[in-house]
């Protein structure tokens, strides 16, 4: 018997828009659920599947049974049905068919819903006009804003739950010793980091499983298990106080322990020059990262767009194009991620880098943005007239004109693209842009030098992941 995962459908004026393959994965209740859901978004295991214009998505997906599972969402609400077991709403066959869908997929094509899909879709509509009409069904418009409010403050009362418990998990490993956390091996993080994602914390989850790593790192694991720690306390009693931090830091923390946000504010115009793009898979998802520089503004601002399995992402960017658009900030202090808006005319090639700064310089910036942001990796810098060299076991970029330098992350020193730079610079001074942290510096794109050796020439910028 199909058994109902939600409630009843908003009103839709017209035929309802593809989601994105990040509002698919919003909707997840833990990472397991993501996980699971990312495996069934390839075309593999479905069958008979469809969508209409009213916001209804359905398809048989094959399990371990002689007869598939019946999926079928109501896009409008959303509501799930599905005929699994599972008690997870959405359960993993509804992700994976949104997933096919948000991703174009031709096993997921327009048609008439299947009579079992219909049925239900029917008596959802059934039921939606025997209440009556509504304030919310007057006009089309955002979903019940007290029934919004009121799902937020249960969402933020478990995750204070879970940070609450968290710190005494981190307590008692404190109390115990370091040494201990070695024995304990990896089930008592994994533990922790389940326990976190029952609260509805992803982001504390991800970093609990971090420390379960830890310990096998190699020599000096104490040092770095310690700092870990104490970065994730940090993070546990932002959010206990989240009500006396500033504006800004507590967008930051929210989006740090896993609260989803969408961008706002007042959008910037400019003439934004294409840094770098790159995928980062995720398991079956692949996360795309495109920087952008604002020659106007000045700002740095990340693109970040995600791909359904066996999909690239849909946004794409050629690197070295200037493209005249709107971009709209993400909520956070020092945020740089933003999300594209209307475009005016067509990209230009333009490959002039941007002003950038020394190595000491950029560390200093590194530093400066740690300030609104503790629990940042890196951020995004152009280093001017610096050198490749080696170092040790690694490489190193040096100032051209002072005597400093910063190493490159151990996670380019294996990629091609190292090499590429080391060419390109040919002994002289280059022009870098990449993202500095506390491993190092990450290169992504370069320029060739001048004619006379130091600053870019202009040329487009050379790709180096």
């Amino acid at each position: 018997m199909l058994r109902s995962h939600g409630g009843e459908p908003s009103r839709a004026d017209g035929p309802v828009a593809r989601w994105t393959v990040e509002q698919v994965l919003a909707l997840a209740p833990d990472d397991a659920s993501r996980k699971a859901g990312s495996r069934l978004g390839s075309a593999g295991p479905w069958s008979d599947g469809g969508f209409d214009g009213s916001g209804a998505v359905w398809g048989l997906c094959k399990g371990s049974g002689g007869k598939p599972y019946r999926t079928v969402v109501d896009t409008t609400g959303p509501a799930y049905r599905c005929s699994c077991p599972s008690r997870k709403f959405p359960c993993k066959h509804a992700l994976g068919l949104l997933l096919l869908w948000a991703g174009g997929d031709a096993a997921i094509g327009p048609g008439e819903a299947a009579e079992w899909a219909g049925e239900w879709l029917q008596g959802r509509r059934v039921r939606a006009a025997e209440k009556g009409p509504s304030a919310s069904d007057a006009a089309p418009g955002p979903a019940d804003p007290e029934a919004v409010r009121k799902r937020a403050e249960r969402r933020a009362e478990r995750i204070t739950g879970g940070a609450e418990e968290l710190e005494q998990r981190l307590a008692d490993v404190l109390r115990g010793g370091l040494a201990s956390a070695d024995r304990a091996g990896y089930g008592l993080w994994e533990e922790t980091a389940a326990r976190m994602v029952d609260a509805q914390a992803p982001g504390l989850a991800a970093r609990v499983r971090e420390l379960g790593a830890i310990p096998a790192s190699g020599p000096g694991w104490p040092v770095r298990l310690l700092e870990e720690c104490a970065l994730l306390h940090l993070l546990d009693t932002a959010w206990l106080g989240l009500d006396r931090l500033p504006d800004g830091l507590a967008a930051t923390v929210r989006t740090r322990v896993g609260l989803p946000a969408a961008a706002e504010g007042p959008p910037v115009r400019d003439h934004w020059l294409v840094l770098a793009q790159h995928d980062i898979p995720d398991g079956k998802i692949v996360a795309r990262r495109i920087w952008l520089y604002g020659r106007e503004s000045g700002r740095t601002a990340l693109l970040l767009s995600f791909g359904a399995p066996g999909r690239p992402p849909g946004q794409a960017l050629p690197v070295g194009v200037t493209l005249e658009a709107e971009l709209t900030p993400y909520p956070g202090s020092g945020q740089p991620r933003a999300e594209l808006g209307r475009q005016f005319g067509a990209p230009t090639p333009s490959g002039t880098p941007p002003p950038g700064a020394g190595t000491a310089a950029a560390l200093a910036a590194y530093g400066d943005a740690l300030r609104h942001d503790p629990w940042l990796e890196a951020c995004p810098v152009t280093l001017r007239d610096v050198i490749p060299v080696p170092s040790g076991d690694g490489w190193q970029l040096a100032d051209a004109r002072a005597e400093s330098a910063v190493p490159v992350a151990p996670a380019a020193l294996s990629r091609p693209g190292l090499w590429k730079l080391v060419a390109l610079s040919g002994g002289g001074p280059v022009t870098v842009f990449g993202e500095v942290g506390h491993r190092g510096f990450d290169p992504l794109a370069a320029w060739t030098p001048g004619v006379g050796g130091g600053s870019g020439s202009g040329e487009e910028p050379v790709p180096l992941i």
